[in-house]
């Protein structure tokens, strides 16, 4: 709440939850309570996802105002629970509070907000990247179980989940989009292999994970049979919010590094054509963060728009366009990488050094949809462009020719 901001200026729900607020960081100092207690808490009181049902870490409120709380404990010292847990925050949670049972979101979703329990999504796999409907792992059922049996790959923090978001096929001779069902899977299973891929900044935050006669209960299904498909589109488009949909400060996050670099850089770096640039980024950036302003505020509850799409689109090339320009003003300091020892990250947010920013951010086209798989959405979606080409819409899966 700002100086001049008052009481009556405020609605009712904005003064609920500035109350609920006060009520948190009075009874839970974030200096002097552990970020599970204080994560707690706060899911206790309805503002981890604010548009989530009652008693499920929401108030039922437009999700506009988790703008006012995320900022009132961020400014008080609290933690982020995106941090340690991003994938469950973003992409699992709202799914859950979507598709799943009571039981479920009773079982799941606190645990995941305070960062106890990690979750990965379980979508892509060898031969089916963008063509996320054309999967193969397979879930046949067995009386209260169904028998899972596949390989999944690029699953972010799989090493640390407890809980991941599985899509399978169920169904083979159903067209690819009709014939897929979402479970939630124990990664701790011992017939869930987890293996590291080392990426390019030598760091090890993907992986593939295979799945041998991996025994699931049909109590822990999203959904019903054959709703995979939309299942996992309300993981994608909150996946693709939470990639490109930040809203940071004018002038901070990633812009903020280039214009430090700028202003530390050697001056024979300083032409006006380099200085043209950093200002050409720095307008970027600003668009980007007043179009997802305008579409946090646009948004509804349920699951977001096509407009997820366009600040992960956006920013994908935005970021890499920003770190290239700071690895050139770095001078030859910015081809040293230092150490190249392969790590388990405990986290897949941020990035320690401009350079290893600078390999972290090729990932972004990429991630959480493809740049290319964006254009398409937003074409279709967004612009009503004619659709791609799709020969194999009304085809059963078993009978579309692959690899």
């Amino acid at each position: 709440m700002t100086v001049t901001e008052t009481a009556t200026d405020m609605s009712a729900d904005e003064q609920r939850v500035n109350a609920l607020i006060d009520d948190l960081l009075e009874n839970f100092p974030p200096a002097e309570t552990s970020t599970v207690d204080f994560l707690g808490a706060q899911f206790d009181r309805g503002l981890a996802w604010i548009h989530f049902p009652e008693g499920h870490g929401g108030l039922g409120l437009t999700p506009k105002l988790q703008r006012l709380v995320n900022e009132r404990v961020f400014a008080a010292g609290g933690p982020n629970a995106m941090h340690r847990n991003p994938i469950g925050h973003g992409m699992c949670g709202p799914t859950v509070v979507a598709w799943g049972s009571d039981e479920q979101k009773a079982r799941y979703l606190r645990p995941l907000f305070t960062g106890e329990e990690i979750w990965c999504q379980l979508f892509s796999e060898p031969g089916s990247g963008s063509d996320f409907a054309g999967l193969s792992s397979s879930g046949v059922r067995d009386g209260d179980e169904w028998i899972c049996n596949g390989q999944k790959v690029w699953t972010t923090l799989a090493h640390l989940s407890k809980w991941g978001l599985l899509v399978v096929r169920t169904d083979s001779q159903a067209v690819k989009h009709a014939g897929l069902t979402a479970f939630v899977v124990d990664m701790e299973d011992p017939t869930v292999e987890i293996r590291p891929l080392r990426q390019m900044t030598g760091e090890a935050e993907f992986n593939e994970v295979f799945f041998s006669d991996t025994r699931i209960p049909t109590s822990e299904m999203l959904g019903s049979p054959g709703d995979g498909w939309r299942v996992s589109m309300t993981t994608l488009m909150n996946e693709r919010v939470s990639i490109g949909g930040a809203i940071p400060q004018k002038g901070t996050g990633m812009i903020a590094e280039l214009v430090r670099t700028w202003q530390s850089a050697d001056e024979s770096l300083k032409s006006p054509a380099t200085k043209d640039a950093v200002m050409a980024l720095w307008s970027r950036a600003e668009v980007a963060r007043l179009t997802n302003i305008r579409a946090s505020q646009n948004r509804k509850m349920g699951d977001p728009g096509p407009e997820g799409s366009i600040g992960k689109m956006a920013s994908a090339d935005l970021n890499k366009e920003i770190y290239e320009l700071v690895i050139d003003l770095m001078g030859p300091e910015g081809m040293l990488y230092g150490s190249y020892e392969m790590i388990r990250p405990e986290t897949a947010m941020g990035s320690d050094t401009p350079q290893k920013a600078f390999l972290r951010v090729r990932a972004n086209s990429i991630e959480g949809g493809t740049s290319e798989v964006m254009r398409n959405i937003l074409g279709e979606r967004v612009l009503g462009l004619p659709g791609d080409v799709r020969v194999d819409r009304d085809v059963p899966w078993s009978e579309i020719p692959r690899n």
